[in-house]
């Protein structure tokens, strides 16, 4: 290898290879264009369904919400996964990356994708929302678009695993992958699947759209198209996962609790969390019983066993980590005095707890069969989802993107007293956001429709007033959130295009941890007992997790009570 392909940040120890680089920049910098476009569709379709704005009519409010479901859940999200792929494959494990070239080929496929899909829509004639039911039919150029963003995203992750080959051949790293880039693996397995899935009934409804195939059955359409639909979604989780890992190292130089036990964890995304898509099925006619059941219970928890193994261990191994540092005064101290005000922290801690409490505890409400039936329709599904994508993935993207831009794009971020704010200015809003969403869901709301007071309409519906208070809360909320969301991009592109050039990351004003160098944590003498309480390393994490159980237990209550009113017995 050629010692001038790479170079070396100072400070973190990070090992870029040159080309792999360029084209980590060049994901990122792809994926905040989409984020921002998908992010004014957000703010358009939120004043919309605010009913004392109401601000679109019916035909720009369903072309919009295409647009949104689109750009956020498919483009933005997958563009920036593979620069994470990358990132996790060629700089962690020091190696370069495979066939750039084809790389590019990928890229443009992507780019050219996005964008012909981007212009169908505004063309106005391929407002089928992301779920593009048949036989309702859009413009080709609709499915085209996402075809060919398709093929690109898989040679990024064959381009992925070829980088995992040349490190293990040229011995780049000793022993297992780290963790880190074991979860990228497992992204980008499921990816694949996912992709796979895509192309297997986005291909056939491209040629319907042009005439070729005169018939796509709609029941086997929604089957094949959920293993894309909600398995992209799993792309995110496990990419999400691993960031937090990443950014516990970065901050904190913290190492799971235990490595066998994450890669499990990892391991029971790959075998289960695909059939969570189960749960947008539930009322088709052509699959069983049998399946629907064992896909809404047992699987189901072993998907949900893997996301809480993460969601302890990940604060487990940073109460460790602070403790070895003799923050041991009580049960949090540990926490309180984390970095709070450094955005890559705090932004991974936001998406953490919003991911597991608001977007995990709904996720298990949503996927169970029977209580699934009274919700589903509703805009509590938005809700939720948004708690899992929106504060759980996004966020942690934007965290981790606050530790690339000196460290990748070498510059200095711009407006750091702004910054350090953004994370809560967009988690919350986005908490707030999610949680009035499945209270008005609860209360019936519909989701995906235009206008909720049904006015002029022959078949009116009252709603409570409630209904239209979680509304308008909803309209407030999700506006601070696009704020926070637009404070982001606004940093972003102004700090990697105009910020000044810096010779390492300590230029933000924070001090990061040397990602793989990270030595052991040196736990006090007497073992990991001595330095938490009640013999726990991490007693502080033990409680929050019981503390998320009790309010598991309580809510899954409160929803079995609520279907014993729709369904009641004497």
């Amino acid at each position: 290898m050629s010692a001038e392909l790479f170079r070396t940040c100072p400070e973190s120890g990070l090992q870029f290879h040159k080309p792999a680089e360029r084209l980590m920049k060049a994901h990122a910098v792809a994926s905040i264009v989409f984020l921002l476009i998908g992010g004014v569709g957000a703010l358009l379709v939120t004043l919309t369904r605010w009913p004392a704005v109401h601000l679109l009519p019916a035909d720009r409010f369903y072309q919009l919400l295409t647009m949104h479901g689109v750009d956020m859940l498919i483009f933005w999200l997958i563009t920036f996964e593979i620069a994470v792929l990358y990132f996790c494959s060629s700089t962690l494990l020091k190696c370069r990356l495979a066939t750039p070239k084809i790389a590019w080929l990928g890229f443009a496929l992507m780019m050219i994708g996005m964008v012909v899909n981007n212009l169908a829509v505004m063309n106005g004639d391929a407002s089928v929302m992301m779920t593009s039911y048949v036989p309702m039919p859009a413009n080709p150029n609709f499915y085209l678009g996402l075809i060919l963003f398709a093929v690109g995203a898989l040679i990024g992750c064959f381009v992925f695993l070829g980088t995992l080959v040349i490190a293990k051949e040229e011995k780049t790293y000793e022993g297992s992958i780290p963790l880190v880039t074991f979860g990228a693996l497992t992204a980008c397995i499921i990816a694949v699947f996912t992709i796979a899935s895509g192309a297997i009934i986005l291909i056939p409804t491209y040629l319907w759209s042009i005439g070729y195939i005169n018939h796509i059955d709609p029941a086997m359409y929604r089957l094949i198209w959920w293993a894309l639909g909600h398995s992209s979604q799993q792309i995110n989780v496990a990419a999400h996962v691993a960031v937090w890992y990443a950014i516990a190292a970065i901050v904190f130089g913290a190492r799971p609790l235990s490595e066998k036990v994450s890669r499990t964890a990892f391991f029971l995304y790959i075998a289960f969390l695909q059939l969570a898509s189960a749960h947008h099925l539930l009322v088709d006619p052509g699959l069983s019983s049998e399946w629907k059941i064992f896909n809404t219970s047992y699987a189901m928890y072993l998907a949900v066993l893997a996301s809480m193994v993460h969601g302890l261990t990940v604060p487990g191994s940073i109460e460790v980590a602070q403790r070895a540092k003799g923050l041991t005064n009580g049960l949090f101290e540990w926490l309180r005095k984390a970095p709070w005000s450094n955005p890559i922290f705090s932004g991974m801690f936001i998406s953490l707890v919003g991911f597991g409490f608001i977007g995990g505890i709904s996720g298990v409400i949503m996927g169970t069969e029977q209580i699934n039936i009274i919700i589903h329709n509703t805009i509590y599904v938005p809700g939720h989802f948004h708690a899992t994508v929106v504060i759980g993935t996004t966020l942690a993207f934007m965290s981790l993107t606050y530790f690339l831009i000196p460290t990748l794009f070498r510059k200095q971020v711009m407006f750091p007293g702004l910054v350090k704010w953004q994370p809560y200015l967009f988690g919350f809003g986005m908490a707030v956001f999610t949680l009035a969403m499945m209270g008005a869901g609860t209360l019936g709301v519909e989701r995906r429709h235009w206008d909720m007071a049904f006015t002029d309409s022959m078949l009116g519906f009252d709603y409570p007033a409630s209904a239209y208070t979680f509304m308008g809360i909803v309209g407030i909320s999700g506006t601070a959130a696009v704020i926070g969301g637009a404070i982001f991009v606004l940093v972003t592109v102004l700090s990697v295009f105009f910020g000044k050039p810096v010779d390492s990351e300590s230029a933000w004003g924070f001090t990061t941890s040397r990602v793989l160098r990270a030595e052991p944590i040196v736990v006090p003498e007497g073992g990991h007992a001595a330095a938490g309480k009640w013999g726990f390393a991490a007693p502080g994490t033990f409680l929050l997790a019981i503390f998320f159980l009790v309010i598991f237990v309580i809510y899954y209550v409160i929803n079995w009570k609520y279907l014993a009113s729709v369904w009641p017995i004497s």
